[in-house]
């Protein structure tokens, strides 16, 4: 069985949707949890379309059921787990009538979503932005690992918590310690052991023994005058982050911003220094998946003009501040550097992942790599702890001035703000231009025909976009992505962040509609 919540696998994970639908096809369950009937609901045996930014309290009704009738994996929380007195008083609290009350979804639909997860063993939990990019987001991914642990669905072939990752590589760059508060291998730069030992190899002493700043701390930096260089690597911030005036006021406040890219773009525009960087097709490496599997990516074509390998760039500025890094390539820099100092990819090399390369944690070049982790529930801090958490609501809901609920996300033909997929003709004639998707109840109530041109206004900005009527949006609920400049949700978005993890609320604010 699988779970699928906060995710529009069909569109945003085309490829690991196509496994899972023919999973489906050959038989197993799938139940998807998301405000919209978007086309993965087609496949599904029970679609459940709670409110946007209700996950916490809806996963917390399923648990009241799972304790109360019985149906939990008993054996597994008394063997493997700890704090599931705290649990179960917290999900004490969301009986099925009031958690399907802030879901906006019929009682009796919790109760038989609890009962089906219960039928069957494993059941893969999937989630993607859909969970993460709330100011819960942190509470709501804790939420999921709760309930896969009371399931007893942890430490299994094809169960576990799944995030599919919002663009490529991601889980790469994590791993290789482009986080604030991590060096490569998750290694925490408060550890003084891990500090002295990146200190001894980089040959560098006084490194900084507290974690960083989170981007949304860099953007205000710029402003205020506490950051005064700001490089940007492989990001179109102008498009991509919320609320778009800010972020452009951000930008032109950079006393020096460098921009590494393979095209110019809206963030580009605002850069002292354009450094042209290869592409992945032209670039040797790796990338790393969602089920921690390091690939080998090689060279497809030349770099054109003056583009270079990303690493050969980061070599020549550090050369100019005086170091001199010996690895000539992406094949040393792995085998040299971060196998040695990662001891989850310690046995990763380049020679082992000519086929279908090695998913970590792989300590030993003996070691096979491992499939799947938590085995036989034994987690990395011992036991698995339960977090209770509390339904929280997002930071700006409807109200008299904006009755509607914005949320956003990706569609299937452009990828991200179209740097790559916007010079691609046939995708542009698939999907030429942005649209607002309203349900055919708010349309009629609006006089909104299918396809005419209407604003969608929040308290920080407008667009004009197209009307899309459809049955895939539930009443009150307006659905637009942030592929193209014209009519760019994150003109709309609300700079509101996780407290934990600055992630932005790109997935509920309030809006207007208005009919031109």
């Amino acid at each position: 069985m699988f779970l699928v919540i906060g995710s529009n696998m069909t569109e945003a994970h085309p490829v690991a949707a196509t496994f899972l639908k023919n999973g489906v096809l050959k038989g197993a369950k799938l139940i998807v949890v998301d405000p919209r009937a978007h086309k993965l609901v087609d496949y599904a045996d029970l679609h459940v379309p709670i409110r946007v930014g209700s996950d916490i309290a809806f996963l917390n009704g399923l648990m009241n059921v799972l304790i109360g009738e019985n149906l939990y994996d008993k054996n597994f929380v008394e063997s493997n787990t700890e704090a599931f007195d705290a649990l179960k008083e917290t999900v004490s609290e969301y009986p099925p009538e009031r958690a399907a009350a802030i879901a906006g979804i019929a009682p009796q639909l919790i109760v038989d979503t609890a009962r089906m997860l219960a039928s069957v063993k494993p059941v893969m939990l999937c989630y993607t932005l859909g969970i993460t990019e709330h100011t819960c987001g942190r509470n709501n991914v804790v939420s999921t690992a709760n309930l896969q642990m009371l399931l007893g669905n942890m430490g299994m072939e094809c169960g576990g918590v799944n995030p599919l990752r919002g663009q490529n590589n991601v889980q790469g760059a994590c791993d290789m310690g482009a986080l604030p508060n991590v060096f490569p291998g998750y290694q925490t730069v408060v550890d003084e052991t891990a500090r002295k030992k990146f200190e001894a190899f980089w040959n560098v002493s006084d490194l900084p023994s507290q974690n960083g700043l989170m981007m949304p701390q860099m953007m205000d930096g710029l402003v205020s005058g506490k950051i005064r260089g700001f490089y940007i690597f492989g990001e179109n911030l102008a498009s991509t982050e919320p609320d778009i005036h800010k972020v452009e006021h951000e930008l032109a406040s950079a006393e020096f911003l460098v921009c590494q890219d393979i095209f110019l773009n809206e963030t580009t525009k605002f850069a002292h220094v354009v450094l042209p960087a290869a592409a992945w097709s032209e670039n040797d490496g790796t990338f790393t998946n969602s089920e921690r599997r390091v690939s080998r990516v090689r060279t497809a074509s030349s770099p054109p003009g003056e583009s270079k390998p990303n690493w050969w760039i980061f070599k020549e500025i550090a050369k100019r501040m005086g170091q001199a890094w010996s690895s000539d390539s992406a094949k040393e820099i792995w085998d040299n550097e971060i196998s040695i100092l990662a001891p989850a990819l310690g046995g990763i090399k380049y020679h082992r992942i000519e086929g279908d390369g090695l998913q970590w944690p792989c300590p030993t070049e003996a070691h096979p790599g491992t499939s799947y982790l938590h085995k036989e529930g034994r987690f990395t801090r011992g036991k698995g702890a339960f977090i209770p958490v509390e339904w929280t609501p997002p930071a700006e809901v409807p109200d008299d001035e904006y009755p509607f609920v914005l949320s956003t996300g990706r569609r299937l033909y452009h990828y991200h703000t179209r740097t790559q997929t916007g010079r691609c003709e046939g995708l542009n004639d698939l999907l030429g231009e942005e649209t607002a998707d309203i349900s055919k109840e708010d349309a009629t109530i609006l006089s909104i025909m299918d396809g005419e041109m209407i604003k969608v206004a929040s308290r920080r900005g407008e667009v004009r976009v197209r009307a899309r009527v459809t049955h895939e949006v539930q009443k009150g609920l307006v659905w637009m992505a942030f592929h193209f400049r014209e009519g760019n949700a994150n003109f709309l978005t609300n700079a509101a962040f996780d407290p934990f993890t600055q992630t932005a609320e790109y997935k509920a604010c309030a809006v207007r509609i208005e009919k031109l």
